[in-house]
């Protein structure tokens, strides 16, 4: 079964990425600063993990307002790195590990936690700045990764204690997934700084020192503080540091801090620390789980209906889209023009393409496509929802009427 061999926690100011692009190691104003992170590496280098599982934010580059989840999950294959208004950064792109990932996403659901699901949206500082530090990447990332995303933007924020429950249930995830996995947790973020209002430069190095020894040795307490008690103690950004909560909620009870290093520059505090757990120290391993999500049990009994979840909107993510887009005029018109090119611009398989060539309507529910993208397909089509139900039973609508209740109403 999978297990969280550790944890890291890190900075991610955007700066370093920046640093590290510029070949500013050597450097004797950023030395100290990637120093602390060889050790770093070279721990990850021995322990040699599969999956990195990134508690990260999102500084609006792949979420907005109009839509910013309190937590989110990246299930994709693989993940972009973001262009955050100066060009893309100078790193390959990473495997994701879409299999653990959506028995991540059926746990932590059915442990009451709401999860955004993602896909195809881009990795931004918050896991690439300090990512390039601790994974060898030419040509490419050593392993994958699983992105868990916290809103540390706007408030409503999720409690520190939500956090560090939410890592908890994180672990109790992992360690019932049943393929051989060795995972490290990762939280990022802080230490202090505030970049907004009269108040930008504040930074405490005492207040840090303090928050490392106790989240080490009295994590509750750090759970309990409200975000008005962080941002008094370490600035309004620092804040972020109920990701670090996260990544202590996915450890053992008791931990030991085997490196750490903060350097503080110009406003960030930026600080990097690894941690080994003490064995027997934590709840017992959880059981694997044959089916990650127990709401479904039973469900494959019940003839003629497909559970849309999440190994499905992965696989048939493109092929979803294209329904989706559907709603663009330009693309239903492309569509009726030249459905190849449309086919071309989504990356469609050859599978995918027959199935929306020959109108398979059930084919495409069995592969994976929602019925709620799939009837916007069914209106340039000139295709009611009436027909293409009587076209997934096998019957005309003729048919199809005849079994409802009052067939004039359609």
């Amino acid at each position: 079964m999978a297990s969280i061999i550790g944890g890291i926690g890190t900075s991610h100011v955007p700066t370093i990425g920046l640093a590290y692009d510029r070949k500013r190691q050597d450097d004797p104003a950023w030395a100290p600063l990637f120093d602390g992170y060889k050790p770093v590496a070279k721990w990850l280098e021995e322990k040699k993990p599969d999956v990195l599982l990134f508690f990260y934010n999102d500084h609006a580059n792949s979420f907005f307002f109009d839509c910013y989840p309190t937590f989110a999950i990246g299930v994709s294959p693989e993940f972009d790195m973001a262009d955050e208004g100066a060009g893309r950064r100078p790193l390959p792109g990473i495997l994701g590990h879409a299999e653990l990932a959506a028995h991540v996403t059926d746990c932590l659901v059915n442990d009451e936690f709401d999860m955004a699901v993602f896909q195809d949206r881009a990795l931004d500082h918050g896991c690439n700045s300090p990512l390039g530090l601790m994974w060898p990447h030419e040509p490419a990332w050593p392993g994958a990764i699983l992105p868990i995303a916290i809103n540390v933007l706007q408030y409503p924020l999720p409690t520190a204690k939500r956090c560090y429950k939410l890592g908890q249930a994180v672990r109790r995830a992992v360690e019932s997934f049943p393929e051989d996995l060795k995972v490290v947790v990762v939280g990022t973020g802080g230490l202090s700084h505030q970049i907004h209002g009269e108040r930008t430069g504040f930074n405490d190095t005492d207040w840090d020192e303090e928050f490392l020894r106790l989240f080490v040795e009295q994590p509750d307490t750090l759970a309990a503080m409200t975000h008005a008690e962080l941002v008094r103690r370490g600035g309004a950004e620092s804040v972020e540091i109920i990701m670090w909560m996260a990544m202590r909620g996915a450890l053992s009870d008791e931990i030991r801090c085997v490196h750490q290093n903060h350097y503080l520059a110009t406003t960030t505090n930026m600080a990097v620390a690894v941690y080994e757990q003490v064995d027997g120290s934590g709840p017992a391993a959880a059981p694997v789980k044959e089916r990650a999500n127990e709401q479904l049990a039973g469900i494959e009994e019940i003839d003629g209906t497909y559970a849309f979840d999440v190994a499905h909107s992965v696989k048939a993510l493109n092929l979803n889209r294209f329904f989706w887009r559907h709603r663009e005029p330009a693309f239903r018109e492309l569509v009726m023009r030249d459905i190849d090119a449309a086919f071309e611009e989504l990356r469609l398989s050859d599978e995918e393409r027959a199935l929306v060539r020959g109108q398979d309507w059930l084919g495409l529910v069995r592969y994976g496509v929602s019925f709620f993208v799939l009837e916007k397909f069914a209106r340039v089509q000139k295709m009611s929802n009436l027909q293409v139900y009587a076209h997934m039973r096998g019957e005309t609508l003729e048919e199809f009427l005849n079994t409802r209740r009052v067939p004039a109403s359609a």
